[in-house]
């Protein structure tokens, strides 16, 4: 299995998330779940696959901090891959969807906000495949919360690391700001890839 390389991020700095921020959440946090899935997969690879229970064993907690890790990667990609637009009301399929599963843009955005300062650690705007529709989730921790068989399509990391620099406690202002800086177009080419209607 290939190694995981950290992306490099698309802009130093956006209105209202100094480069500090950014580049702390990053360069430390972000690189460190790549640089701890590659650990875990490299030590799954001898694993005993004798002696295990559900109790404890080396491969439970090997596997159980692997989807803890690699969620991280994917959810902090994510994060930094929806920021460096002009922020806004959205256009185009991600539009007429909140639309049609929230009732307006505006709806949606209230719950979103609303999800922002009741989650410990992240909101993902997803499609759900088997109800062919968009909701908002609430996860806790990267391993617990989101749900099988969903595509995320908008992710904001709500993790004191993601903001303290710049707002310290200040959630709510935070939270105004990743929707000033949110790039619509990478949750459309989310919905374009997947085929999501």
């Amino acid at each position: 299995m290939a190694e995981l390389q950290p992306k490099p991020l698309k802009y130093k700095e956006l209105p209202g998330l100094s480069e500090k921020q950014l580049a702390e959440h990053h360069d430390v946090l972000y690189a460190g779940y790549v640089k701890k899935t590659n650990e875990l997969r490299t030590k799954l690879e001898s694993v005993d696959l004798a002696n295990v229970n559900a109790t404890y064993s080396d491969l439970r907690e090997l596997k159980v901090e692997e989807t803890f890790a690699l969620n991280g990667v994917k959810l902090h990609e994510r994060y930094f891959d929806n920021l460096g637009g002009k922020g806004g009301a959205p256009e185009g399929k991600i539009a007429d969807m909140l639309m049609r599963d929230f009732g307006s843009y505006e709806k949606w955005a209230a719950e979103f906000a609303a999800c922002g300062m009741a989650a410990r650690g992240w909101v993902v705007l997803a499609y759900d495949l088997e109800e062919g529709r968009l909701m908002n989730v609430v996860c806790d921790v990267h391993n617990q919360g989101g749900v099988w068989g969903q595509v995320p399509v908008l992710v904001l990391d709500v993790y004191e690391h993601a903001y303290f620099i710049d707002y310290a406690t200040g959630r709510k202002k935070y939270l105004e700001t990743f929707m000033q800086n949110v790039d619509w177009s990478v949750a459309n080419a989310q919905i374009e890839k997947y085929n999501l209607k």
